[in-house]
């Protein structure tokens, strides 16, 4: 039996690499795309539901290109073609999205802006199970968030370094980006596309015959692949009521004009029923060996590790998701004292967002070095309580603090939550995951950042609206109680989980 080899410093340095750049894209859109679509014309309101984009096309994207990915080998590899063909759309998108005339415009770029992020980003995650053994697993994560939180830095302070660096404009027309903004995002494309390019040249993959050998060397326990079928009745019974539970939701919803984002909730339901309805004709056709009936399968026959962890992953990108999206709104209303886009006063209150998402970035790449250590004596499961405990007191102490500028302290607790969550629930899952379904379960394992993103999109703003007379400052609190609770629940995560 052969065993995994591990990698040196720099292997894993050239083959994280990649991340620097793929976070580069997604700080400047989280930090950026907010006010893009303010500036087009958005309500506070609305904002939710146009950030739909992101969490959908996720949802979508990644399990198809796992379950790709998982299939592909060839003369340039296994996970590498999908680093290469997301990071040249992704790099396209990022010039363009600056440029949108119309917010319906902007809207539809953020979905091929994210749709292209995930086609790289995905794989990435697949990449360090397939090329670490478990006990560099840990470091091998630890390691991406530290390029995330490098590349997070200095994207999302970018507009800021604009203007107060290179006296580019911060302000422009009503209706108009700032060329502030419009150069980060320039920026931002080129170094997506050399940060990815640079670990597609410089690293290597195993074969799929050289995973087989590595899984056989591996405790049984830890390459379990549930391969029963689920009755297709109980896929026809189950599809059939989730989807009347959203026919009815979306006919509530339009008969008493409740808020547009519950849309999004029913529709969802109504797919989930759909796809199960589908999945179920398709067995008893016999035809199980395509990629739609073998997603659903292996979401339904998931690890028990994969459906505990699923439940601090959906409390805690909750959270995330909130801070992304009521940021902007909150600082500059809350701390700023204003929500007029095309004043001095909102753009540099804005610009200090940036600041402030480049400081708990630059915090959490900090923070990945010390993870692994902190890890490694307390274990996973206690070390990621504390860090997401922490974050979820700073994400609220953000409604005691007026002065702008001590809001940088409490980004060194979102900071330490971020490296967590990016690095140690992936940690405790890929030590549980066949090889040969390490990029699907990674893409499945995502819909539980995706779900509850979009459950954010639905119901925040309706919150938001009608229990916090729009005050975007409780959007920060909610998502700092819903951490907290994220870190209660992976204490019920099997200890056996742990990476050996």
């Amino acid at each position: 039996m052969r065993e995994k080899p591990p990698l040196s410093f720099w292997q894993i340095w050239n083959m994280c690499f990649g991340f620097l750049g793929i976070q580069f894209g997604f700080a400047l859109q989280n930090a950026n795309v907010s006010r893009i679509f303010q500036t087009l014309g958005a309500e506070i309101d609305d904002l939710p539901i146009l950030w739909v984009a992101a969490p959908l096309t996720g949802l979508i994207v990644q399990p198809i290109i796992g379950y790709m990915s998982d299939r592909t080998w060839g003369r340039f590899g296994r996970r590498r073609p999908y680093f290469t063909i997301g990071a040249i759309l992704a790099s396209l998108a990022l010039f363009v999205m600056p440029n949108s005339p119309t917010l319906w415009v902007a809207a539809g770029m953020l979905w091929v802006m994210d749709a292209s992020i995930n086609v790289s980003m995905e794989p990435f995650r697949a990449f360090v199970g397939d090329m670490l053994p478990e006990r560099q697993r840990t470091s091998g994560f630890a390691m991406q968030s530290f390029f995330i939180g490098i590349g997070a830095v200095v994207a999302s302070a970018l507009p800021y370094m604009m203007t107060n660096w290179l006296d580019v404009s911060n302000t422009a027309a009503p209706g108009q980006i700032p060329d502030s903004v419009k150069w980060s995002f320039y920026l931002g494309g080129a170094v997506f596309f050399v940060a990815v390019m640079w670990t597609v040249l410089r690293t290597r993959e195993y074969s799929p015959q050289e995973l087989a050998e590595f899984d056989a060397a591996r405790p049984s326990e830890h390459v379990a692949d549930n391969t029963a079928l689920r009755p297709a009745s109980k896929y026809l019974t189950g599809g059939i009521a989730w989807a009347v539970v959203g026919a009815i939701g979306w006919l509530l919803i339009l008969q008493n004009g409740l808020d547009k984002q519950l849309y999004v909730l029913a529709g969802g339901f109504m797919a989930f029923g759909v796809l199960q309805v589908i999945t179920a004709l398709m067995q008893r056709a016999d035809k199980t060996t395509n990629g739609l009936y073998e997603i659903v399968h292996d979401l339904f026959h998931m690890p028990r590790v994969m459906r505990q962890l699923a439940v601090v992953q959906f409390f805690s990108w909750f959270a995330l998701f909130a801070m992304w999206i009521y940021g902007t709104a909150a600082v500059t209303s809350h701390h700023f004292g204003t929500s007029d886009t095309s004043s001095a006063v909102y753009n540099n209150g804005a610009d200090w967002v940036g600041v402030l998402f480049a400081a708990y970035n630059g915090f959490a790449a900090l923070a990945a070095i010390a993870i692994p250590f902190v890890a490694s004596r307390l274990g996973c499961r206690v070390c990621h309580m504390l860090n997401v405990g922490i974050g979820g007191l700073s994400l609220i102490s953000f409604y005691f603090i007026s002065d702008p500028k001590l809001l940088l302290i409490p980004m060194i607790g979102v900071g330490i939550a971020w490296a967590s969550i990016l690095s140690l629930p992936y940690a405790l899952l890929s030590s549980n995951l066949p090889s040969h379904k390490m990029g699907v379960y990674m893409g499945i394992f995502n819909f539980f950042i995706v779900i509850p993103q979009l459950v954010a999109a639905s119901v925040l703003g309706l919150v938001i609206r009608e229990f916090f007379d729009k005050a975007s400052i409780f959007g920060l609190v909610i998502g700092g109680v819903l951490m907290i609770v994220s870190g209660f629940a992976v204490l019920l995560v099997d200890k056996a989980a742990e990476p050996q």
